[in-house]
């Protein structure tokens, strides 16, 4: 029995350490952020040198081919290899994984570099690098991102996931005004600081110990285990509509894979303008990261993912319809418009893959992770080819200022599919269910359905 009077008070749980307390996630971070950095620096220079070797032979619009074949390249790899990508996450070391496509894309980066120094550089040359990349984010994607819960307690899970996704997002904005930035001052050396930022990433990713993973599962076969990742995607609303909401809006509202067609022959800025207005979006999403580091979002993010994936939409719409404004104007709109974009876009991105991941059991992440990966290089890389090829064919303008409409409307329709969408109120994690289903964010408390 208990006595109020004698019997101390319970004590109160203590605070959840913030994951950057703990050094190993330290070295996560910064590595993943390298790798990022890296790989998205690499990405616009192997664009830029595609478009400018092909344009020496070839129109505006069959130029603008070569970098949807240039997103194509990378894509395929990644789409042929996620279901065994996603099972090599959840059965073999996460951090050996990582490692090993580092040192592939140190290679792939140095050989670039050397090749634009001394002068050799061809179009099967970039192919070839691209789809090198392609492999090499094919592995460590899903690794990447399934590592992250593995270096924090549970009760600090929901901010390390979210720094995990910033760190990923910036480098993602970040590198491509990096890249174009180093290359206008020296193109060899664009490729050099990739290669060096992947050094960086591995040193990293070296300092980080053993980590627990969930057990294998022996038994069943690998190849029934390699599609779990789908099914259970595609068995849960909630994750399904998240994904697909990116896919098509993105996949349609590719405006930065012509970027290099905008700085050329459109707001003929050249190669340091293509700088500017890459670095355009990472400002707006290093400011909205910024915020996020000191007001973290906690209500309402389901409807807010929403409004910033149609503000996105609207943002890209603006940026195309910079080639019919006065010179004087229409570059400092077209930066507006970015950073508006590079905003919005980190919005979305923070809020879905910290739900992917709260909502993931461990065993499963590397198969669900390997899922969202690809529908993020089908709305990225695919969205390039799908934006060089309809630039192509109806012209660079039309295929932005179409993409921009296109997303918002994806955006509304899914909006009204998917009501779970709408209803997620937190990012409090679930309880997983008994037949491994997360219940979702918006589902009653057992507190509320007895009341």
């Amino acid at each position: 029995m208990q006595h109020p009077e004698t019997d101390p008070a319970p004590q109160a749980a203590p605070p959840a350490r913030h994951p950057v307390q703990y050094g190993s996630f330290r070295a996560y971070l910064f590595g993943r952020l390298s790798a990022m950095l890296a790989q998205y620096g690499m990405m616009i220079v192997l664009g830029w040198q595609a478009y400018n070797i092909a344009r020496e032979t070839m129109g505006t619009q069959g130029a603008a081919a070569q970098l949807g074949l240039i997103g194509l390249a990378q894509f395929l790899p990644l789409f042929l290899l996620t279901p065994v990508t996603g099972w090599v996450a959840d059965h073999f070391d996460r951090r050996l994984i990582v490692r090993a496509t580092l040192l592939l894309l140190i290679a792939g980066a140095s050989l670039m570099a050397l090749a634009t120094f001394e002068g050799w550089v061809t179009l099967p040359l970039i192919f070839l690098i691209a789809v090198l990349v392609g492999i090499a984010r094919a592995f460590n994607g899903p690794a990447f991102s399934a590592l992250a819960p593995n270096l924090v307690p549970k009760e600090s899970l929901p901010r390390a996931i979210a720094l995990s996704s910033v760190a990923w997002q910036s480098g993602s904005i970040v590198g491509p005004a990096m890249g174009g930035y180093i290359y206008a001052l020296t193109p060899w050396g664009a490729y050099a600081t990739s290669a060096l930022l992947y050094v960086v990433a591995m040193t990293a990713m070296l300092l980080i110990g053993k980590v627990p993973q969930a057990a294998r599962d022996l038994t069943r076969h690998p190849l029934r285990q390699m599609v779990d990742g789908l099914s259970y995607v595609r068995q849960n609303r909630f994750l399904l509509a998240t994904i697909t909401l990116d896919l098509f809006a993105v996949l349609l509202a590719g405006a930065t894979a012509l970027l290099p067609v905008y700085a050329r022959d459109i707001l003929q800025v050249g190669s340091q303008g293509l700088g500017h207005l890459a670095a355009a979006p990472a400002i707006g999403a290093a400011v909205t990261a910024l915020w996020f580091s000191f007001r973290p979002m906690e209500r309402e993010v389901g409807v807010r993912m929403l409004a910033a994936v149609i503000i996105f939409g609207m943002a890209t719409i603006v940026f195309g319809l910079t080639a019919f404004m006065p010179h004087g104007i229409a570059m400092e709109v077209a930066l507006a418009s970015l950073v508006v974009l590079g905003s919005a876009d980190m919005v979305s991105v923070y809020i879905r893959s910290s739900l992917i991941q709260l909502y993931t059991p461990d065993a499963m992440r590397g198969r669900v992770g390997s899922v969202s990966q690809l529908t993020i290089s089908a709305s990225n890389e695919l969205g390039e080819a799908e934006s060089g090829f309809l630039a192509a064919l109806v012209g660079p303008v039309t295929a932005v200022i179409a993409g921009g409409i296109g997303a918002i409307i994806i955006t509304l329709a899914w909006a009204r599919l998917f009501p779970e969408i709408r209803l997620a109120r937190s990012f409090d994690p679930p309880d997983i269910r008994p037949n491994g289903a997360p219940a979702p964010p918006f589902a009653p408390t057992a507190k509320e359905t007895t009341t």
